[in-house]
């Protein structure tokens, strides 16, 4: 008896409402630096430490290919005396800042499959950062929306997506589920050293919601059947972020720079563009499909070079917009949301039977890839 097929029948994206240029951003960050070096003036003079550098929307663009983002909030970033952003935590009776973000996205997908909350009984939340260590923000969510069963929350930086996905077609699969709620509540300006001119720009805040289900269940006849899934990690120090409860135990305290987003970024573009591309194109033979038989790639949205490169590498050519959209110039980096709100946002256009690869990549390293065929 062959195994059901599993469909994505409806997905939700939450914006936040606030936004933020490169020129908004500069205008900070420059005034920081230059308070900075005002402050530091006598040792800068002695050679005992160097002068911060300014930054310019010009840099921005020509690293990343980011041209804005959203967040969370806008005037703490903005502050050249804070530069983080202002986010007051809530009492523990109220919902949580994150699982606001995912009831909302969550709701749309779920509007979109035709299902009720209490028709869903697997919940997960994937993402790269958790505001707190427990109780699970996905079993917070499951009580928001009203969902029935079990939630669990997981975290593979940003191909949390992609890995969740995963994760949702193996219990449908085996039946441990039978309609699952995907969601990727990102904060990451909350872990962005905004005093980092090499990275002050990367990352932008969003959620994005997936319901995936048996096809023969599925009340929706649209959506994407899910063909196949693939995941791999290897270990590197490259991309990382140190901050956990056990700061508070260490002598240094929280202090230290490695408590936020860190990365050595051309190692990480030497090394995961080509682990990505063999990725995908051995996920593809496994499959008996080549590149050029998929219409669309949906890849994570993390720097304009990088998704060109893996196009390449991939097509044996340069990749159009049409092929490889991008979403990163208004939305910057937002971890494992971002192949999926591309995915959201780019696929209304294709015909039924189109193929699409949507692939995430990140820390760890971590890469996933999942293989979808439109309805």
């Amino acid at each position: 008896m062959s195994a059901p097929a599993i469909v994505i029948t409806g997905s939700g994206l939450f914006t936040p409402p606030h936004r933020i240029s490169n020129e908004e951003l500069v205008t900070a960050y420059n005034a920081w630096a230059e308070a900075d070096n005002a402050r530091h003036a006598e040792a800068i003079a002695a050679g005992q430490r160097a002068a911060r550098e300014l930054s310019s929307a010009e840099f921005i663009v020509k690293a990343s290919g980011i041209h804005s983002r959203h967040v969370m909030d806008r005037d703490g970033v903005l502050n050249p005396a804070r530069m983080c952003p202002n986010l007051p935590e809530r009492d523990n009776d109220s919902l949580s800042l994150q699982a606001e973000m995912a009831v909302a996205a969550g709701r749309d997908a779920l509007a979109a499959a035709g299902r009720d909350a209490a028709e869903i009984d697997m919940v997960i939340v994937a993402c790269s950062n958790m505001q707190r260590a427990y109780p699970a923000m996905a079993i917070e969510v499951q009580q928001a929306l009203g969902c029935g069963g079990f939630a669990y929350d997981m975290n593979v930086a940003c191909s949390s997506a992609t890995f969740g996905m995963q994760a949702a077609v193996s219990a449908l699969s085996s039946g441990a589920a039978k309609a699952v709620l995907m969601v990727n509540p990102e904060i990451t300006s909350g872990h962005l050293n905004f005093c980092d001119r090499d990275s002050h720009f990367i990352f932008g805040d969003a959620c994005t919601a997936v319901v995936l289900e048996r096809a023969d269940t599925a009340r929706s006849e649209q959506g994407f059947e899910v063909l196949g899934c693939k995941l791999a990690t290897q270990f590197s120090n490259n991309i990382r972020n140190n901050f956990g409860f056990l700061n508070r135990a260490a002598p240094e305290g929280i202090g230290q720079p490695d408590k936020l987003f860190v990365q050595q970024g051309r190692k990480v573009f030497k090394e995961v563009c080509p682990m990505v591309a063999e990725h995908i194109e051995a996920h593809l033979a496994s499959l008996q499909l080549r590149a050029s038989d998929i219409r669309r790639y949906w890849l994570h949205q993390a720097n304009l070079s990088m998704n060109q490169l893996i196009a390449r590498r991939l097509l044996g050519r340069d990749a159009s917009l049409d092929e490889a959209p991008v979403i990163l110039d208004r939305y910057a980096n937002t971890s494992s949301a971002g192949s999926v709100i591309a995915w959201h946002l780019h696929q209304q256009d294709l015909p039924s039977g189109a193929l699409g690869v949507l692939a995430s990549f990140g820390a760890g390293y971590s890469v996933g890839s999942v293989v979808l065929r439109k309805r």
